[in-house]
């Protein structure tokens, strides 16, 4: 496939696919007035489907041949939205170079979207939306003109100067507009790490296959979920190992250890910290009753939100109780007995430790509670448990700030049993297995590049 030339065109036509997708912003709320009741009509064998797909064993992608890639080198617009995005991004790019070296090919050129780190890799950045993401997408409203502008300008520069690729990383909702802007403008698609319709609003996955070219899953499950609707989907698996594959993980409990150390993992993002993290220490407080010696701290992966958590720890009184760490992830993990912590992509780090834990969420709403328990098309919301098809890990999806006695039942169990965490800790082998080998930005780096050789 030669590089796509410099393309004249109309300086109207990048505003008109920009107000198109504006429209379709606008009029989407309208469908829901006949996709919902169609969703709920077909929900119960919507999940008898999923479930089905749980128990299927995907075929890690290998590429075929050599690649065989243009002798100017190739033009890749790569895009995030987020920071743990952003992470994937990096890695992406230093494995699309060595890929194109190790064909022979020159060095490929990048532009994109994406914060100061994926500048400094040498990515022409056009705007960056990583760093408005960490302000929490403070009022819709405030955000759209950033936003329409960011999209206004990929768009310029798709129809003036196309790109060989587009590759979009998570983040669909900026990113399906960008990549049905790209499929009008000729450039091929390859969305890395597959969005969770699967999970919830299921009816998104009609537009999702008609607007990328391929779609790269990293869960177990996913592949047969697209392909079930006619999405063509390559299984890279999860970018996450790449970065855990070399760190050890912990020796497996004794059913007599005693619980001495618990971590506490309340999210990364703000708004989702100050739900449930008064929640999980009251928790904690609740359960421990009059074990003074156990040690309760604090992790966050980064210092982003320190000010933020020491607020609190001081609003509850709990400074002098409940340690507070940032930074050094895996070796907090590595020294305690049991986690208690949010749902989200962590989870796969205490998999990982296989490190037996207790998950939570707390809604912000009686409303999100509501739609949850009645749209949800998953019978468990923990990435881990998804993975094993059963609950390893006891889940709760609550509103009320005060912990339910289920709840107070299974940390006083994780903290009290040791027997139970020895089982649970054995039991996460299963889904961990199912995880994948490393490797998985690689795999990507060679469907991606293999879809430029096809096209």
């Amino acid at each position: 496939m030669e590089s796509k030339p410099l393309v004249p065109s109309p300086l109207w036509r990048p505003l008109a696919l920009v107000a198109r997708e504006l429209a379709r912003a606008l009029l989407g709320p309208v469908a829901l007035a006949w996709r919902v009741p169609a969703f709920l009509f077909a929900s119960r064998a919507a999940r008898a489907e999923f479930l089905e797909d749980l128990a299927a064993e995907p075929n890690i992608f290998q590429p075929v041949g050599e690649l065989s890639l243009p002798d100017k080198p190739l033009c890749i617009l790569i895009s995030c939205a987020e920071a743990s995005g952003e992470i994937h991004a990096l890695n992406l790019v230093t494995a699309l170079r060595q890929a194109a070296r190790e064909a022979g090919a020159p060095e490929p050129e990048f532009l994109g979207l994406g914060g100061p780190a994926l500048a400094a890799q040498g990515v022409e950045i056009l705007g960056d939306p990583v760093s408005r993401s960490t302000m929490g997408f403070a009022g819709v409203i405030g955000a759209l003109p950033f936003f329409v502008g960011l999209v206004l300008k990929v768009a310029r520069r798709m129809c003036g100067r196309c790109p060989d690729i587009f590759v979009p990383v998570d983040s669909p909702a900026l990113h399906l507009p960008l990549a049905r802007i790209a499929r009008s403008c000729s450039v091929p698609v390859v969305h890395f790490v597959t969005p969770q319709y699967w999970g919830w609003a299921p009816w998104r996955v009609g537009a999702y296959g008609q607007t990328v070219n391929l779609a790269l899953s990293i869960l177990p499950f996913e592949p047969a979920w697209f392909a079930r609707r006619a999405v063509t989907v390559a299984h890279v698996g999860h970018p996450l190992l790449d970065e855990l594959g070399e760190q050890p993980g912990r020796q497996q409990p004794r059913a007599d250890e005693l619980c001495q150390r618990v971590v506490v993992l309340p999210g990364s993002r703000a708004g989702t910290i100050r739900r449930n993290l008064p929640s999980m220490l009251s928790a904690l407080e609740l359960a421990r009753g009059q074990d003074q010696e156990l040690e309760v701290v604090v992790v966050q992966r980064d210092a982003g939100q320190r000010e933020l958590v020491e607020s609190i720890l001081q609003d509850l009184q709990a400074t002098g109780r409940v340690g507070l760490v940032c930074g050094g992830l895996e070796e907090e993990l590595g020294t305690a007995q049991l986690a208690l912590s949010v749902s989200g992509t962590v989870l796969l780090d205490l998999l990982h430790q296989r490190l037996p834990a207790v998950v939570v969420y707390r809604a912000e709403t009686r409303r999100q509670l509501w739609l949850a328990r009645h749209f949800l098309t998953t019978p468990w919301f923990s990435s881990v448990n998804l993975l094993a098809g059963r609950e390893v890990y006891p889940e709760f999806f609550f509103q009320e700030p005060a912990p339910s006695p289920e709840l107070l039942a299974a940390v006083a169990r994780g903290l009290g049993d040791g027997a139970w965490r020895a089982e649970c800790s054995r039991a996460l082998e299963e889904p961990a297995r199912r995880l994948g080998p490393p490797g998985a930005t690689r795999r990507a780096a060679l469907a991606i590049l293999g879809l430029v050789q096809a096209g």
